[in-house]
């Protein structure tokens, strides 16, 4: 081709390349009515499926109770919403994108907007603005509503057993230190305030390395001063003799004063080592992580694992959309059905992966940041290296 007809061949590629993500109101208004449709569908009807579980797998317990009632059942089954939408805001993306586009292939309109010069990507640029908005609410979901949701319908559930769980869900508390060298015994703990008949134990370690019990303190009262450290009020503090290994003399005291330095937990962090890492918010378990420099490896494993999990899942609800695109427009004349299938093969092999990935990150035989965040590297490797560079 002479130097002219290069200069013009090049000069419309660019003018193509410029129109690809310029805002086109009514192609993108179309593509979203059209996504938003089998999407709407897909969450009621999953949410509908994960309820019908949930009553299944609940309602005995509340009709078996002497105490619950019909209203803590309703708030139960309505606590458990947030969970389940957490779970269903991903698969319905990639379900709804995957049909999406899956029609617009056998209407051959796929083939119309990319013969004319539109990416892949501009086709459904609706589609990821839909999706990195439901990724930001997963995670606002994650972080504010799922913790204080799961708390609260645990706390309904066993209401319905024992209405006094409120008031003894914290008695005769066991807490053992990030660093195993204190454990400590509340016969009523209460997150702010004063703790009643507590009991702490201080450890440490010999020449020869063996671990051992230093001083023991048994207080009717405890309390905590950011200022100060810890109270202890009408305390008897025993100490112990190494080499023998026996107690020493008790010492009574009104009033026992040791600082933070010293005893580095507080108050709230007892309570949040005995719930359960999904009863945590990310930024919680980023302060434990930060703030527990002696936290053993074990436990400081299971929590990395857990809070690099907790970022990277809401990034699946925008890489579903970032999967579901190329995929659909790849198995465009296989039909509808085809795509679901591929659709459905991949949400179970992630989830798959993820259970695997988190045991073996929370047991230590694999990296925390790779326990949490494999399997959504592994899934945004497959989409960009496995189906758009082949679809184009």
């Amino acid at each position: 081709m002479a130097g002219p007809g290069r200069k013009l061949l090049k000069q419309y590629q660019d003018e193509q390349a410029k129109r690809t993500f310029i805002f086109l109101p009514t192609l993108d208004l179309y593509v979203l009515r059209e996504f938003m449709i089998p999407f709407s569908i897909l969450i009621f009807a999953f949410l509908l499926l994960f309820l019908i579980g949930d009553i299944f797998n609940d309602l005995s317990d509340f009709l078996d109770s002497k105490h619950a009632t019909a209203g803590m059942a309703v708030e139960f089954f309505l606590l458990k919403m947030p969970q389940n939408i957490r779970f269903v805001l991903p698969i319905s993306i990639l379900l709804a994108c995957m049909y999406t586009f899956a029609n617009f292939g056998r209407n051959n309109e796929i083939a119309a907007m990319r013969s004319s010069g539109m990416s892949l990507v501009r086709c459904g640029l609706s589609m990821y603005i839909v999706g990195f908005l439901i990724m930001l609410v997963t995670f606002w979901f994650n972080e504010q509503v799922i913790p204080y949701t799961v708390q609260k319908a645990v706390t309904l559930k066993e209401k319905a057993e024992d209405p006094a769980y409120d008031e003894n869900q914290y008695t005769m508390l066991q807490y053992r230190s990030v660093d195993k060298m204190r454990d400590w015994l509340f016969q009523n703990f209460t997150a702010d305030g004063e703790h009643q008949d507590v009991v702490l134990k201080k450890y440490i370690f010999s020449e020869s390395g063996d671990k051992l019990l230093d001083w023991d303190i048994r207080a009717k009262k405890a309390s905590f001063d950011p200022a100060k450290g810890w109270c202890f009020s009408k305390a008897v503090r025993t100490p112990y003799n190494h080499k023998l290994r026996l107690a020493g003399t008790p010492e009574k005291h009104e009033l026992i004063v040791i600082s933070q330095k010293e005893i580095p937990e507080q108050p709230k962090d007892i309570a949040n080592a005995v719930k359960p890492p999904e009863e945590l918010p990310a930024r919680v378990l980023l302060h434990m992580l930060s703030d527990s420099k002696t936290m053993v490896p074990s436990l400081r494993a299971m929590y990395q694992t857990y809070l690099y999990y907790r970022l990277a899942f809401p990034t699946v609800c925008f890489l579903c959309v970032f999967l579901a695109l190329p995929l659909a427009a790849k198995n465009e004349r296989s039909g509808v059905f085809l795509s679901i299938v591929f659709a459905v093969g991949i949400v179970v092999a992630y989830q798959v992966l993820t259970e695997v990935f988190m045991i073996l990150g929370k047991s230590g035989i694999i990296p925390p940041v790779v326990g949490g965040l494999g399997p959504t590297v592994c899934f945004l490797i497959y989409s960009w290296f496995g189906i758009i560079r082949k679809a184009g």
